[in-house]
């Protein structure tokens, strides 16, 4: 926009109003500038102030014009209709967007050149370093997870961090930004902070070296006696309440108060953390700690639940914090639980009690790790019949908190999944073979450091048979759909992939469900050059995720062919209605389980503490008042119309392809 300078009466009108400046023709202004909203101002350097019409109303109805009241500012930018008020000591070096609203702060400066807190190392999963990632507005959790892990591949490690490092060298600059609509309140210092669009800074006591993300569809929003150093805050983040931050990457959606501190830690979409600490933490979408006594240290986690007193070791006493750990996707730890690492825990897993020596339980997901007599237990795909597990499940897309459009991370929600579909075909392989090495008859087996009793191992092998069959089946109808068919050569014809890069072992990048070659091909691209920015790297993730089940179909089909001794060129319809067949005596035998396990909740044992002060029918009363019948509980009748849903889809399904198994030539009857 064209400006002007002041003219000599606009000056000698500015002075009377108590302003100053080093030099007056060093201030420029936009067409509609006024006088009349400008008093006690000291400017210096350059300086270029916009137009202020506008009035904010505040909660309780107060009225504050615009304009620029009770400051010193020094080499500002500042746009129309902001309100700046009350600075206790200058505003130095910072372009200021249009209608904020930056009132009562102590100090806001960008002293020399600076990147904002973008490629700022964060010495994550282990504190001596060695896998440290830098941190930036545009990180994900998935090229976070590359960084980290593959240390070795260095080719790949050095070239991401130079485009990274590149990235952050595009966004340094000696002036940082204040966006359109930002509004900044009763706050202490900011240093060397780059503050998004519609951000709210409320009483925070000091801010340095980093980038506020934020923008209109998804303000963040920074609370009271909030400090953080060396960060990137994301765009929906909430950080209030005294947390402290340093080195930290805070993702989209995520909400970090009630004292919560943590350092060299990254926290990816929708984690929650309050009250506890963390430390070299790499917590994956929805990692969630709440508890006062809680540490998660040097592990990696990703739907996480961590339960009061949780808490990691890292070290043995002897070279210091080396150590770290991983814990799959949608585990649990329950109460005063501790894990010494190194350890690995297998996906969807429930942590309870104290395990000192180091199980590595990958292979083994959906299970209960227990304590008992200072012993590790397994208890093999046990969770498989858990309500709770089914109710993560469900819960986590509904609170899915992310509103910009630009979403960093790719997560699929899925349960079942060739990640852990492919690890339950290994705990199959796995148990029989603890079976048959150490023979029926045994009471306990042994199995790296920790120990399984005979009926869980008979139980594990019976449950991951029966959600392979479940996942098995869930593909084949999904490829099915209502495509006509109307013979054996239409089924084969529908069973075909659509292409062969699916097949192999699958990855969980934190939130991404992908196969490892198509993975390895994109970082390919990294390394020889064709991939050449950050954007299109996250662009090749989102591809992957977006075309997930045309992949997953790819793998599901191979397995399938093993799994019940059918190929391409010779399946038939009738082949399709045994496998769908078993897929519904599946699913009906699990969602059993299921309505059994929900049943719990109801039992008597349940009901202890119900009915203060009266007989067992005041407690069965006040039980049914505050949580309901289980006939109506919402979960209960989502099993149990689910079972009913499940089974009209295979019975559809089936009585199409009768009439295909029924004729000799795999035609329709006409």
């Amino acid at each position: 926009m064209e400006t002007r300078h002041l003219t000599q009466d606009e000056i000698n009108r500015l002075a009377a109003q108590g302003c100053t400046a080093d030099d007056w023709h060093n201030i420029t202004v936009v067409p509609g500038f006024t006088l009349d909203r400008i008093a006690n101002v000291r400017f210096s350097g350059d300086i270029r102030l916009g137009a202020f019409r506008h009035t904010f109303t505040l909660p309780g109805g107060v009225s504050i014009r615009s304009g620029i009241r009770n400051a010193t500012l020094h080499n500002v930018s500042v746009g129309d209709d902001t309100l700046i008020e009350n600075i206790q000591n200058y505003i130095a070096n910072y372009h200021i967007g249009s209608r904020c609203f930056i009132q009562n702060a102590n100090l806001i400066v960008t002293e020399g050149r600076s990147t904002f807190g973008n490629g700022t190392r964060v010495s994550v999963l282990n504190e001596t370093g060695g896998r440290e990632v830098p941190i930036f507005t545009r990180l994900s959790a998935h090229l976070a997870y590359i960084i980290a892990l593959y240390r070795h591949h260095p080719a790949l490690i050095d070239r991401l961090i130079a485009l990274i490092d590149r990235y952050a060298g595009s966004l340094a600059s000696d002036r940082g930004t204040i966006g359109d609509d930002a509004r900044i309140m009763n706050t202490g210092t900011l240093r060397n902070v780059s503050v998004g669009k519609a951000a709210t800074i409320d009483a925070a006591s000091r801010l340095k070296n980093g980038t506020i993300d934020s923008c209109a569809e998804a303000p963040v929003t920074i609370g009271h006696n909030v400090v953080a150093e060396d960060f990137i805050i994301a765009s929906g983040a909430s950080v209030t309440d005294g947390a402290a931050l340093i080195r930290c990457f805070v993702g989209q959606a995520c909400h970090l108060g009630h004292l919560f501190s943590a350092h060299d830690s990254l926290f990816f979409s929708n984690c929650q953390g309050e009250n506890g600490e963390a430390c070299a933490v790499f917590a994956g979408p929805y990692t969630v700690t709440m508890h006062k006594s809680s540490l998660l240290i040097a592990g990696m986690f990703s739907f996480l639940n961590a339960g009061s007193g949780s808490n990691q070791s890292n070290h043995l006493y002897k070279l210091g914090p080396i150590h770290q750990g991983i814990i799959e996707r949608g585990s649990k730890t329950t109460s005063d639980s501790y894990i010494l690492w190194p350890a690995k825990i297998g996906a969807f897993s429930l942590i309870m009690g104290r395990h000192v020596s180091h199980p590595d339980t990958s292979d083994l997901p959906f299970s209960y790790l227990l304590e008992q007599n200072n012993q590790t237990y397994l208890v093999p795909a046990v969770n498989l019949r858990s309500v709770g597990t089914i109710r993560d499940a469900q819960k986590w897309p509904r609170r899915d908190k992310r509103t910009d459009p630009r979403r960093l991370d790719c997560i699929n929600f899925n349960l079942l999944s060739p990640y852990t579909i492919r690890k339950m075909l290994a705990g199959i392989e796995l148990l029989d073979n603890l079976r048959r090495v150490s023979g029926e008859t045994s009471e306990e087996y042994a199995y790296q450091s920790a120990r399984i009793k005979s009926g869980a191992l008979r139980k594990g092998i019976e449950y991951y048979t029966l959600a392979i069959h479940k996942f098995l089946g869930n593909s084949i109808i999904a490829r099915l759909g209502d495509t006509p068919l109307r013979s054996d050569e239409d089924i084969r014809d529908r069973l075909l992939p659509d292409t062969p890069a699916g097949s192999g072992k699958w990855l969980d990048l934190c939130g991404l469900i992908a196969p490892r070659n198509a993975i390895a091909e994109l970082l390919e691209k990294v390394i020889d050059g064709t991939i050449d920015n950050i954007e299109d790297i996250n662009a090749g993730f989102s591809d992957l995720h977006r075309n997930y089940y045309s992949l997953e179909w790819t793998w599901a089909w191979e397995v399938m062919q093993k799994w019940y001794g059918i190929t391409l060129s010779g399946v038939t319809a009738a082949d399709v209605i045994r496998i769908v067949r078993t897929w519904k005596e599946s699913v009906v035998a699990i969602d059993r389980m299921l309505y059994e396990d929900a049943k719990k909740e109801f039992s008597l044992s349940a009901q202890t503490g119900f009915g203060a002060d009266g007989d067992n029918r005041c407690k069965a009363v006040d039980f049914e008042r505050v949580r309901g019948a289980f006939e109506n509980n919402p979960f209960v009748e989502t099993v149990t119309r689910h079972i009913a849903d499940k089974s009209a889809l295979g019975d559809a399904l089936i009585a199409r392809l009768e009439a295909i198994a029924t004729s000799p030539s795999g035609t329709p009857c006409k």
